[in-house]
């Protein structure tokens, strides 16, 4: 079984991608995408988005950080890689996923699976501009509208040469609130011959296994339920191992975000900090409620960083 940890625009940044692969084992990450337009980036763009680029495209823990592009225009994208492959990337990671109105406007993201020949286009020129070594791999929804031609999709993907894909079992028009549709997993693995990462709605172990045993798949990505329970992988792995499921206490919890709000302290937008301390706090509230549900209403109308991580020491 491969697990990864899925990319997540604005919430899985490189502080929480630290944090999250040295709790729990994945496989590799993937990067919040970077998104091209029609010029191949410097090595800073680079850098400032994953600066594990700067150690060897790893986390501090050793996790691979595999670089997510989105865009429209194959041979921008195609640059871009190169680019990025020589300073450091382990692979690359093609966005058809995202189901942002504000990025589908722009024809990129989820939008583009209304243009399956522009998708095979991106992914097969890609392929060809990096070395072989290198993978290159791409996430998707089942659709725009509908799950209709989802099979066909991931179908084009593999004859352009991908390495592997990972299907959010949503359409774009599910957003978030839909419950995921496994059952498509299990059509699109048994329709092509390359690895299918199950993602969507894998929250806890026992969703894990209903997905495993609904979409047949054997490799998971987790994204919004790693961010719920930073716990997750390595509850699964334990799940997996035929081991009992470990309680974390509080107090190791909240060295957590302790932790997350010391690190964020020398980022350069410290408003931004604290809003991103207070997301990840909210997120976790919904799924651990209690202590952590009175710690976030300590810290919810609070803007400063300086005050958020005191309050946070204090608790």
């Amino acid at each position: 079984m491969k697990l990864l940890l899925a990319p997540m625009e604005g919430l899985i940044d490189p502080y929480l991608r630290k944090i999250l692969t040295r709790i729990g084992h994945y496989d590799w990450c993937v990067s919040e995408f970077i998104r091209v337009t029609d010029r191949v980036f410097p090595r800073r763009v680079f850098h400032r988005s994953v600066p594990e680029l700067k150690q060897g495209g790893r986390t501090d823990s050793g996790t691979p950080v595999v670089v997510q592009l989105m865009g429209n225009d194959p041979s921008v994208l195609a640059g871009n890689a190169v680019r990025v492959v020589e300073h450091g990337a382990l692979g690359i990671d093609l966005n058809f996923g995202c189901p942002s109105k504000t990025v589908n406007k722009k024809r990129v993201g989820a939008s583009l699976l209304e243009e399956p020949e522009r998708i095979n286009e991106i992914t097969a020129e890609v392929r060809r501009a990096v070395a072989a070594e290198i993978p290159v791999t791409a996430k998707i929804r089942l659709g725009y509208d509908h799950p209709d031609h989802a099979v066909e999709i991931a179908q084009g993907i593999e004859a352009a040469g991908a390495d592997l894909i990972t299907v959010h079992a949503r359409t774009r028009a599910d957003g978030y609130r839909a419950p995921a549709r496994w059952e498509w997993l299990a059509k699109i693995r048994e329709a092509v011959s390359f690895p299918v990462v199950a993602n969507g709605d894998i929250n806890d172990v026992e969703s894990f296994r209903q997905c495993r045993e609904i979409s047949g798949c054997d490799h998971f990505m987790v994204g919004r339920g790693a961010v719920h329970n930073p716990y997750l992988a390595q509850h699964l792995h334990q799940s997996e191992a035929g081991e009992e499921v470990s309680e974390v206490a509080w107090s190791e919890q909240r060295a957590l975000v302790i932790e997350l709000a010391e690190m964020m302290a020398d980022a350069e937008n410290q408003r931004g900090a604290a809003t991103r301390i207070k997301q990840w706090l909210g997120m976790w509230s919904e799924q651990q409620g209690g202590e952590a549900s009175l710690l976030f209403e300590q810290v919810r109308k609070e803007r400063e960083l300086s005050t958020i991580t005191a309050l946070l020491q204090a608790a």
